[in-house]
């Protein structure tokens, strides 16, 4: 069983930065791959960007590369996001989800996740 906890949503201006936080308890963290995930009022909930279980393979949605990136320190138990020249349009609840196999090409599926935060609230303003 791991449980995830999100941190470090709040309002930010466009252009600014945000780094998101994800704590996991459970001693087997080095084993999941996380993904960030959103999800907009009206919308469906949608892959942000995954990383494998060592770090070495990331993967983001079009509309954040080069500006998102995630990174995660096993030590810690810890996944980030950080969000450097946010849009309006990225205003949503962030989760953070953990799935218990490699990275693979369908690690962007959120139905393919074991595990998630209970989400924060990520507001650009314009």
């Amino acid at each position: 069983q791991v449980q995830l906890v999100e941190s470090g949503g709040g309002l930010v201006q466009a252009g600014g930065s945000l780094r998101l936080s994800c704590a996991a308890s459970g001693r087997t963290f080095s084993s999941y791959t996380m993904g960030w995930f959103r999800q907009a009022p009206g919308k469906e909930r949608e892959a942000v960007a995954v990383i494998s279980t060592s770090g070495g393979i990331t993967s983001y949605a079009d509309s954040v590369k080069g500006r998102f990136t995630i990174s995660r320190d096993n030590a810690k138990k810890t996944v980030y996001l950080q969000m450097n020249s946010p849009k309006p349009e990225d205003t949503a609840v962030y989760y953070c989800a953990g799935a218990l196999r490699p990275y693979s090409s369908r690690s962007r599926d959120p139905g393919g996740y074991d595990y998630w935060g209970q989400g924060t609230q990520v507001t650009v303003s314009s």
